[in-house]
């Protein structure tokens, strides 16, 4: 993401955001909001022939609209965000409008930005500076490649072997030979995470083979392949060795401090009521909440307040397993500084 503020007054403003990535576009998505100002140059339809019942052809031209935003809806697949809202600035005022936000497409953004906004913008800037991170999980006769976007992870392909385990040298080289190919267009951080001995095996082989992304690659154990193997490469910490401020790790961290408190009746709140009280308190330290809620007025009221007494607060994507367990629990949890009774 790229991002530049215009003259700003007690944070009310305008932002230029060029989204780069899919990551941008789910970022923006919890960006703006209803109510919100948002300018582009757009394509509007432009009756050619007013004249006619029915015209044959109606042109589209490039407009600068400036349309109130009344919702958003976000594709992964279709890798886009679509703005719709009212038309205040430009042609046809009054009328409604919809922009379809790609990446390498500029919008400006203008509203009351809250600090967890502004961090959220700040981390996309800074995550963009970073290739897409990889992971390889692979066992005997198969091997699945993600994508780590900051929603959660993506699979992107999954190779087999024919002869699965006990394969011969032969079939073995050649399930190699398979992911080289599939690996070979990786500019980003790769990681290789499995059980036994076969990922060290395969790093050996790429090397070999003059394999660029399997020279900077980091490996990790674990006990599966699949999804459940990128779940414990990110709660290892080996996310990190990459980026130390990326969000899914420290979402990892974060959710499995909330549930080691609550399974051991520690300083934690969860749910709308206990939060609140915590928060009321005081207490609250560190504030947790799934991104389903950032357009509940009632939680980012908490949220307001909990910032207010110096709490930081930490938005979890509801697409990942912590964001997922933390829905479960209400959609909100506190770290508090100290118990409080209930």
């Amino acid at each position: 993401m790229k991002a530049e503020s215009g003259e700003m007054r007690n944070n009310f403003g305008e932002i230029r955001l060029l989204p780069e990535s899919i990551d941008d576009l789910w970022h923006l998505q919890h960006i703006i909001a209803p109510g919100d100002l948002v300018f582009a140059t757009t394509f509007r339809s432009v009756d050619t022939a007013s004249d006619k019942i029915r015209p044959e052809k109606v042109e589209k031209r490039p407009v600068r609209l400036g349309i109130r935003v009344d919702r958003l809806e976000f594709s992964e697949h279709g890798v886009r965000l679509r703005i719709t809202g009212t038309i205040e600035h430009g042609v046809d005022t009054g009328a409604f409008h919809t922009i379809n936000v790609e990446t390498g497409y500029e919008i400006s953004v203008i509203r009351q930005w809250r600090p967890l906004d502004l961090e959220r913008i700040d981390r996309a800037v800074k995550a963009s500076v970073y290739g897409v991170i990889h992971i390889l999980t692979i066992e005997e006769g198969e091997a699945e490649l993600f994508r780590l976007r900051q929603y959660g992870p993506e699979s992107a392909i999954t190779i087999t072997s024919g002869s699965g385990k006990g394969a011969e040298t032969e079939s073995r080289r050649s399930f190699f030979d398979q992911i080289l190919i599939v690996i070979a267009d990786i500019s980003g951080p790769l990681i290789i995470a499995g059980p036994g001995f076969i990922k060290e095996d395969f790093v050996r082989y790429a090397k070999n083979q003059n394999s660029p992304p399997s020279d900077r690659a980091i490996v990790v154990e674990t006990r599966r392949i699949g999804r459940g193997a990128v779940q414990e490469v990110i709660g290892k910490g080996a996310l990190d060795k990459l980026i130390d401020d990326l969000q899914l790790s420290r979402e990892v961290k974060l959710m499995d401090e909330v549930l080691l408190r609550i399974s051991q009746e520690g300083p934690v709140a969860y749910g709308r009521k206990e939060v609140g009280e915590a928060i009321g308190y005081g207490a609250a330290e560190q504030i947790l909440i799934a991104d389903t809620l950032l357009r509940d007025p009632e939680v980012m009221n908490l949220v307001e307040k909990a910032e207010a007494m110096r709490a930081s607060v930490v938005v979890l994507s509801s697409s990942f397993e912590p964001g997922e367990r933390l829905v479960a629990l209400g959609g909100i949890a506190a770290l508090l500084r100290y118990k409080v009774a209930q």
